[in-house]
């Protein structure tokens, strides 16, 4: 079974394959360009490169958020098309989760991928690897304050690894409240894997392509404003 899987959720994009147990190719880059540009041209090279065909891809995986509203938009886009086009099941993987399983395998305590939100805040979640060798969540996805959140992780006494390059601009703020129990990933910790994605992916239950839309877990900036206008 080939699953293709694509993230544009953050500056990572990541294109990945896998048949069964079996990484086929990995596609990821940490830069600031276009995802609308690059990306459709990274799953054709890929795919060459695997040897695959459009044809032969039996499933499609997306990170489903959050993350960049553009690039969430962008690699959902290009999903559900793919999906829709070729008749195969679409699933939806948290973007937090899969910055779990990428770089906190088999950590023995609690996982908190982070990803900025602006102006204080962040998007993250608590896991923890359970016993099919995945992490599950502890307390769910969320849109929160650096400093909230870190006083509310403040009440278990395991240690919490912090991932993500993210993670580094409130690095002081759990530092400071968590003390010794705050861990940090290292430099390859905080890549999103996308083959860890396709994993994921593999029995997560098919969404309907069409009504399949991004989970932002805020408002966008504009839509805030508006409603607080209209009431």
């Amino acid at each position: 079974m080939n699953i293709l899987a694509i993230d544009t959720s953050t500056e990572i994009m990541g294109i990945g394959l896998i048949n069964g147990e079996k990484v086929l190719g990995e596609y990821v880059t940490n830069i600031k360009r276009t995802h609308s540009v690059r990306a459709l041209a990274a799953v054709r090279e890929l795919l060459d490169d695997c040897r695959v065909t459009l044809p032969e891809i039996n499933k499609v995986v997306v990170t489903s958020g959050p993350g960049s509203y553009t690039g969430l938009r962008i690699g959902i886009t290009i999903a559900k098309t793919l999906a829709w086009t070729m008749n195969i099941p679409l699933s939806g993987v948290s973007t937090l989760q899969v910055l779990a399983a990428s770089g906190g395998k088999n950590f023995g305590g609690f996982i908190a991928p982070v990803i900025d939100a602006r102006r204080g805040n962040i998007y993250s979640g608590l896991y923890r690897w359970n016993a099919a060798g995945k992490p599950e969540p502890v307390l769910e996805d969320r849109h929160v304050s650096a400093k909230e959140w870190a006083e509310r992780l403040s009440r278990y006494s395991e240690q919490i690894l912090f991932l993500g390059y993210d993670a580094a601009k409130h690095e002081q703020t759990f530092a400071e409240v968590l003390g010794e129990r705050a861990l940090f990933g290292s430099l390859t910790d905080h890549l999103i894997r996308p083959a860890e994605l396709a994993r994921l992916g593999m029995e997560a239950p098919a969404a309907d392509v069409h009504s399949f839309t991004p989970s932002y877990l805020r408002l966008a900036e504009a839509e805030a404003k508006w409603r607080e206008k209209n009431g």
